[in-house]
């Protein structure tokens, strides 16, 4: 059987990467969904959504990078957890205003829960008010 902590690793890996669905995809069940308690993410229901969602932060944040902090299982409740914190700058197209040069930086938390020896679905705790107030987007 799979190591979860490395199927984790390697699900954590390609998205913050930006390699959408299509490089998740083998971590995942087919039917993964997503939650996330923060503005731009509200209707965003499957975890494929969600990947392609941050390949698409690649455009407006073409520098866009990691900060491991804390990458941890619970065997017990089937799920893993990644602290990270993201920094990125605001120099290509898209958003809601023209690229603007400022840069954030912001922490977030993916909570990844198993079935099995795949991740089924995805919980991101993250303050998007505070991140996109410092790039100029809020």
């Amino acid at each position: 059987m799979v190591n979860m902590l490395d199927t984790a690793k390697s699900f954590f890996t390609a998205c913050e990467t930006g390699k959408g669905w299509d490089g998740c995809n083998a971590y995942c069940t087919s039917d993964a969904t997503f939650s996330a308690e923060s503005g731009p993410l509200l209707e965003v229901k499957t975890l494929a959504g969600y990947a392609d969602w941050m390949k698409a932060m690649f455009t407006p944040f073409p520098d866009a990078r990691y900060e491991l902090k804390s990458f941890a299982a619970d065997p017990e409740r089937n799920n893993v957890s990644a602290f990270a914190v993201f920094h990125a700058t605001h120099t290509g197209p898209g958003g809601p205003v023209p690229p603007s040069g400022k840069s954030l930086k912001t922490d977030y938390v993916y909570v990844m829960q198993f079935k099995g020896d795949k991740i089924s679905h995805m919980t991101k705790i993250w303050n998007d008010g505070l991140a996109l107030k410092q790039v100029g987007w809020a």
